[in-house]
């Protein structure tokens, strides 16, 4: 299951919006060993592509250094699909190399709505997972103990 706040739904929902019709992509790291998504980090489609997307490889090479250097990982891998399904792609499936990454797809076909879906994609097998957002990770998943998260 992916659980994720609220305020980062939002922001890929709108990343999405704005960058359609073209698809957008991108990622939201989080802290090693955690699953846990924390920074958003918006990339740009180098495809400029309404069907098909693509990281830019110096960006992509820049990112994970960085996110090395903060001892994290990419939590979320998301992008857009504009006249289809928040489903994979053939091609999709094909690109997905991070077997621990949530690969979250909105679909921005219909301009009131957005389709927010997530999978996890390992050596080419699809399996969608539910989707919990919350306002805080603060409280969550916390047990009778009723601690914060650390």
């Amino acid at each position: 299951m992916l659980q994720i706040r609220r305020d980062l739904v939002d922001s890929i929902v709108a990343h999405a919006r704005k960058d359609h019709p073209d698809e957008a992509c991108g990622v939201i790291a989080g802290p090693e060993g955690t699953d846990r998504p924390e920074r958003f980090i918006p990339m740009l489609n180098a495809a400029r592509s309404p069907t098909f997307y693509e990281f830019d490889s110096l960006d992509l090479l820049k990112l994970y250094r960085e996110m090395d250097a903060r001892d994290e990982v990419p939590v979320v891998i998301y992008h857009s699909h504009t006249a289809t399904e928040a489903y994979p792609s053939r091609t999709d499936i094909k690109l997905a190399q991070e077997p621990d990454a949530h690969y979250v797809l909105v679909s921005t076909r219909d301009p009131e709505t957005a389709e927010f879906r997530s999978y996890r994609i390992v050596d080419g097998v699809v399996t969608e997972e539910d989707v919990e957002i919350v306002e805080s990770y603060m409280f969550a998943n916390t047990g009778s103990d009723d601690k914060p998260d650390s």
